[in-house]
């Protein structure tokens, strides 16, 4: 049986999540993601896809994040004409998160082309854009979990609730050679896990007794205490009025789907328990708010929230669809909770906050998900004491904190546990969607557990491997890396230019004089000649 699988993104990243897989005269994507983070990631967004997308007979996707669906439009407007095979909570939580991303694409092409205009640089164009967005949609055929779904020659499919976001789900494929009674070899993509007592769904599920076996690792060698609801509820709770105390502002970046709604549930509850004061509350994504209309029209799908009333509806939220209403909130000065997308402070209004919030001292930024390398979260998590953003050095004056109370991905112990449970893995453990420290933590985790080291495998970039043999074989590239693995997972020059800057700036706002600030220049002119 012919049964080959490149590594086309989520390979020593946590972004970009995409497979191909050759399966008989068949070629097919498990996800299909957009890359976030670095500029050198993103520009791969633009790049032609590493296959050719009219080969392509369809797409099984795992879930709505955009690092799993966000290429998608542009799959289809480069020549795929197939189905996407996805559960019906992904599908409507995509209705508005591709017509989004499209629009998002525009906006900041139009950005930069403006910016562009001032130099040599033509314009270019977005990747794709709202009404791609849009179009895609036509594409989407809804699947329940645990049913099997004939999707192609000798391939069924089968989606298991991975207990990460509504819909989300691993999915297990059984692959035959089309010969009767000819070989069969059954797959498990793991999708992102959820952790196990998530707000809102079941625990992680899935089979056991598979042949290969492809597992994230974002949390790999990172673990974290569980903590029952009432315990999670309070210490958001003391956040929440720490940064409220002495009038101050509260900006929360926030993945616009199910981070958000899991902290509209806790505010409400917080509220309504009188533990936070009454004030307003905005819910600035027009996104998150499409969003939070699917939650409650899945609300019967969703644990943990019974006898709570409406909890997307509380008088003190505040939902602002319009851009003058967004920047309407810049006129408070304290006594107010922002929560805004994207949440890794890489795109959409929280940057606009972050830029007119970030230099008061009494704001507070709580970080409430994972932060990508090279992202702005990631930044001001690391303690940056300046920021760029859209085109200005801002300073960091404002309380930056962190919580992971509200991850949606399993931790390490629960990742090695997740693959105990999958045993026996007959022919292969691939290590996805986690950068270097992470997978090597979850490859060592799981060796202690007894299984073979020879058959665990941390993929780079644009490889691919054989399957259909005992074990998996590398192969051959018939053409060159589109980055190093070294590039792959770090910061690019672009970071490190902006880091530079305003170091730069920091030490010359510092010096004693003018006299003092042009020896530092004379300095730095200097070595730059050499």
């Amino acid at each position: 049986m012919t049964l080959t699988l490149k590594f086309c993104g989520a390979a020593g990243t946590v972004t970009g999540s995409c497979f191909r897989l050759r399966h008989g005269s068949s070629q097919f994507l498990v996800d299909c993601g957009m890359f976030q983070g670095s500029k050198t990631l993103k520009a791969l967004n633009y790049d032609d896809f590493p296959f050719k997308p009219d080969e392509i007979d369809y797409v099984l996707l795992t879930h709505a994040h955009i690092d799993h669906s966000g290429l998608i439009p542009r799959l289809i407007r480069q020549g795929f004409t197939g189905p996407v095979y996805a559960t019906a909570g992904t599908r409507d939580l995509l209705t508005y998160m591709l017509p989004d991303s499209g629009h998002i694409q525009e906006m900041e092409v139009k950005h930069l082309n403006r910016r562009r205009q001032q130099t040599a640089h033509g314009p270019v164009a977005p990747i794709y854009t709202h009404r791609d967005g849009e179009n895609a949609l036509n594409s989407f055929r809804a699947l329940p979990y645990e049913k099997w779904h004939d999707v192609g020659p000798g391939a069924r499919v089968r989606f298991w609730n991975a207990g990460h976001i509504l819909g989300a789900a691993s999915i297990e494929l059984e692959l035959t050679s089309g010969k009767a009674g000819g070989e069969m070899q059954r797959l498990l993509f793991s999708g992102d896990i959820g952790p196990e007592h998530k707000l809102f769904h079941p625990d992680p599920e899935g089979p056991a007794d598979l042949d290969h076996v492809f597992c994230e690792a974002t949390y790999g060698g990172r673990n974290r205490i569980d903590i029952p609801t009432a315990e999670r509820r309070k210490r958001l709770a003391q956040e929440v009025n720490q940064a409220l105390d002495q009038d101050g502002v509260l900006l929360i970046p926030s993945f616009a789907v199910e981070r958000t709604q899991e902290l509209l549930a806790d505010l409400a509850v917080l509220i309504n328990q009188q533990v936070l004061p009454r004030v307003p509350v905005f819910l600035d994504s027009p996104l998150a708010i499409r969003a939070t209309e699917v939650f409650e029209a899945h609300a019967e799908n969703l644990e943990d929230v019974a006898g709570h009333g409406s909890i997307f509806a509380h008088p003190s939220f505040h939902f602002t669809e319009s851009v003058n209403q967004s920047k309407a909130i810049d006129r408070y000065s304290g006594g107010v909770i922002v929560i805004a997308a994207s949440g890794m402070c890489d795109a959409g209004r929280i940057r606009h906050h972050l830029k007119h919030f970030l230099s008061d001292k009494k704001t507070t930024v709580l970080i409430v998900g994972y932060q990508a390398p090279g992202t702005l979260g990631r930044l001001l998590l690391e303690g940056a004491s300046a920021v760029r953003i859209q085109g200005s050095d801002i300073q960091v004056r404002a309380r930056i904190r962190s919580v992971d109370f509200y991850s949606g991905h399993a931790d390490g112990e629960s990742l090695v546990e997740w693959v105990r449970t999958r045993q026996p893995i007959k022919r292969g453990l691939f290590l996805i969607h986690g950068e270097a420290e992470g997978l090597n933590a979850l490859k060592k985790g799981v060796i202690e557990t007894g299984f073979p080291a020879d058959r665990i495998i941390i993929p780079e970039l644009d490889d691919e491997f054989d399957l259909s043999g005992d074990k998996a074989k590398r192969l051959k590239r018939s053409a060159p890396r589109r980055l190093k693995a070294e590039s792959v997972g770090a910061l690019d020059w672009h970071n490190r230019l902006a880091a530079f800057s305003l170091d730069l700036r920091k030490q010359l706002e510092a010096a004693a004089d003018d006299r003092s600030r042009d020896e530092i220049l004379a300095r730095l002119m200097k070595q730059l000649d050499r």
